[in-house]
């Protein structure tokens, strides 16, 4: 089983991207496709997930009023389990931390209740109250 994540950097990889959120959040989760994709697609840095090869995992971050904000982490069904998520994150904070842009800035996520526990393993911790975000259960999450 070869693992690989990068960062996406042509149309072709960036609908495999877009594909894995349709599948995850729209189809599975229910989520609104208008409030799915949005007004950062474009501003946006996003990574795409390899499993043997198979797209199956994306994520991106961007800059915001806030700080730096890691959203859209999103793995198929078939591929949980498997170190997916976990390799997402690591490649997003390594490309933060390759960033002269992002030091000193505060490093935020919206986090789904199940996805809580990865985060933390990153050193994530949760801020504030529990919220619905797309009719979802999530906890603002800050890197200490």
């Amino acid at each position: 089983m070869k693992l690989q994540v990068i960062k996406i950097s042509n149309d072709e990889l960036m609908n495999e991207a877009l594909a894995i959120r349709q599948k995850v959040f729209v189809l599975e989760q229910k989520v609104n496709p208008e409030e799915e994709y949005d007004e950062y697609e474009e501003s946006s840095v996003h990574f795409l997930a390899l499993l043997d090869g198979v797209p199956v995992g994306a994520a991106r971050w961007r800059f915001t009023a806030y700080g730096v904000k890691l959203e859209r982490f999103a793995v198929v069904a078939e591929a949980r389990g498997k170190g997916v998520g976990q390799a997402l994150v690591k490649a997003v904070l390594s490309d933060l931390g390759a960033n002269s842009e992002t030091v000193g800035r505060t490093i935020y996520l919206h986090s789904q209740l199940k996805a809580v526990p990865l985060y933390a393993k990153f050193g994530f911790e949760k801020s504030g109250d529990m919220f619905e975000e797309c009719k979802i259960q999530h906890f603002k999450m800050k890197l200490a």
